[in-house]
């Protein structure tokens, strides 16, 4: 029995699919384009900006700020929570869903990756991938040049120090560093 679902759809279900798909790419080439008019609108615009931002994303919370420049693979895939703050430099690879809570902090620098590829040469030749959702807390605090890989949690109320890769779940209420991240105190 053969799968007639899209690759669109294997993607959404956080299945394998393959990446260069034609719908996939048309969905990737209009994030693009959005992000292209974030990145060169007047700063000081900011209801354009901010109608803008309610187009490419999933949502976009009340009084949340987001400093160019800015990508993302797809934008419907991220929710952003109210009172949050993005520097510079933002990547967001949202093939899987990116959730970032209420009154987070993001330095300069930040990338969420929630793409991940086969380690079999074959399947990543034929352009297969897959990824797993990425969630940060409210009022987490992530450092300059933070890393949170595939299928990442991080808890309510964390820090993570700047250059950090977070490879798995950190807890809520705690201080972070490293590579890979690991919680060094309490809060």
């Amino acid at each position: 029995m053969s799968d007639e679902r899209t690759m669109r759809e294997r993607m959404l279900a956080g299945e394998p699919y393959i990446a260069d798909d034609p719908v996939l790419g048309e969905e990737s080439r209009r994030a693009q384009r959005l992000c292209h008019q974030i990145n060169m609108a007047d700063p000081t615009d900011r209801d354009l900006k901010r109608t803008l931002l309610d187009e490419l994303l999933g949502a976009f919370g009340e009084d949340s700020e987001l400093r160019p420049p800015f990508q993302c693979d797809f934008g419907y895939q991220t929710t952003i929570g109210a009172r949050t703050f993005a520097n510079f430099g933002l990547v967001v690879l949202d093939v899987a869903t990116v959730t970032i809570g209420d009154d987070v902090q993001i330095g300069p620098g930040v990338q969420l990756l929630t793409a991940t590829h086969p380690i079999e040469p074959g399947p990543r030749r034929d352009k297969w991938e897959a990824a797993q959702p990425i969630v940060i807390g409210d009022n987490v605090w992530l450092g300059g040049g933070v890393i949170v890989c595939p299928g990442v949690t991080i808890g309510a109320d964390t820090v993570v120090g700047a250059g950090s890769v977070v490879v798995q779940d950190l807890p809520s209420g705690v201080v972070a560093v490293g590579s890979p991240a690991r919680v060094i105190r309490s809060i």
